[in-house]
């Protein structure tokens, strides 16, 4: 876009602004507020290691089906209704979470806020281009910055007020915050001059998306997403337990080590596409991802009482394949229609995949009665990341493997 065309960040459109930002913080708070202060809830509500492993995997099982029907949706209803939609059932199911009496009705209350959550993965890219097309980059930088903190500070906080007001209340916290997030979005669609061009997610084109099933690059491009959200969504159901059966951690010791396990993930999602657009500099961030994996979590099962932050943080920045390989979506396709169903392919496969850590690494203890056995599971991922690296490392393109160019 000209510099003619491009119009300061807040004219005309700070609402979009403010509520984008909200809405993007309200998209990893249910994730990582729960495990923190599971054993508080245990003491009033007997939760099973299984139904444990069964919320861990929740999140990316709803991520993946709304994926799919929320353009859907959106194409019948529109972006903005969509939303509002949403965040409605993400302030129910949040305040509910907060007034469940037994372990199903948790079930059911986070399913509903996960779903919730699902549908504003997939409304956000397209709610940037529709009211900020000249600042696509400025305002994706600033939901992606949202996103993360929403990552990190629900851990730091759950369980300090929980030992405060109660479990209840720490849920009932991020209920007021997707509240919040509503107001903006209500005025926009009652505004009376709300007329903006309609920007609404794409579906893949058939083709491609069955092309990708046969395709070499897109399974590595899938399993390099996997080993991330694999990672990442077992540490966040299990992480506090780990560490308070292994090193005695306590509960809101734990609640700051995985907090830091989460922050791991802010400089590296700011630094990995930057970095990402040479095959030498892929490589050496597939090894530092790999070794990273391996070395936090040998550490935490060679000597758990030594410095756990150390193997924390190293945990922690193994997920830098997160970010990478959605960069890789667009970097190793050459059209639009290509990125869009590498992109739907690789989250696809890759949120099946990724709702079996939760559950592999719960059923894993249940069965030994140790953390030895997921804790090697964990580290064992960094081989299957390391290989898939080096094939999505090779400069090539997803539509060159259909039709060899000449």
């Amino acid at each position: 876009m000209s510099p003619e065309t491009t119009r300061p960040l807040w004219h005309g459109r700070t609402l979009a602004l403010i509520g984008i930002l909200l809405v993007a913080f309200n998209l990893r708070t249910a994730v990582a507020s729960l495990s923190p202060i599971l054993d508080l809830v245990e003491r009033d509500i007997p939760i099973s290691t299984a139904l444990v492993g069964v919320l861990g995997m929740l999140p990316p099982l709803c991520y993946a089906v709304f994926g799919i029907a929320t353009p859907v949706l959106t194409r019948r209803v529109g972006l903005e209704p969509v939303l509002v939609g949403a965040l409605v059932a993400l302030v129910i199911g949040s305040a509910a979470r907060g007034l469940v009496g037994s372990a199903w009705w948790l079930f059911a209350a986070s399913a509903l806020t996960f779903a919730a959550v699902g549908v504003g993965n997939v409304l956000l890219p397209p709610l940037v281009k529709r009211y900020f097309p000249d600042r696509v980059g400025l305002v994706t930088a600033l939901y992606v910055t949202a996103l993360s903190v929403s990552t990190f500070v629900p851990p730091l906080i759950a369980v300090p007020v929980s030992e405060a007001a109660g479990w209840r209340a720490s849920f009932e916290i991020w209920a007021a915050v997707a509240l919040a997030a509503l107001v903006p979005w209500i005025a926009l669609l009652v505004h009376p001059r709300r007329a903006v061009p309609g920007e609404l997610p794409e579906e893949a084109e058939p083709g491609l998306l069955r092309h990708a099933f046969r395709s070499p690059l897109a399974w590595a491009l899938a399993t390099v997403f996997s080993v991330a959200g694999f990672n990442a969504y077992a540490v966040f159901a299990w992480l506090p337990s780990m560490l308070a059966d292994t090193a005695g951690t306590g509960a809101a010791a734990a609640g700051v080590l995985l907090a830091l396990y989460a922050a791991m993930g802010l400089p590296v999602s700011l630094v990995v596409p930057a970095l990402a657009t040479r095959p030498g500099r892929v490589r050496a961030m597939v090894a530092v991802a790999g070794a990273t994996i391996a070395a936090g979590w040998a550490g935490l099962l060679v000597a758990p009482g030594g410095p756990a932050w150390l193997w924390v943080a190293l945990a922690g920045i193994g997920p830098l394949l997160f970010p990478l390989s959605l960069v890789l979506v667009n970097l190793r396709t050459r059209t639009h229609a290509g990125s869009v169903a590498l992109s739907g392919f690789v989250q696809s496969v890759g949120y099946v995949v990724v709702a079996l850590g939760p559950v592999a690494v719960g059923l894993l203890h249940e069965a030994t009665g140790s953390w030895t056995a997921p804790m090697m599971l964990l580290l064992a991922t960094a081989a299957p990341a390391v290989a898939a690296g080096l094939v999505v490392a090779r400069a090539g393109f997803l539509e060159d493997e259909r039709s060899p160019r000449r």
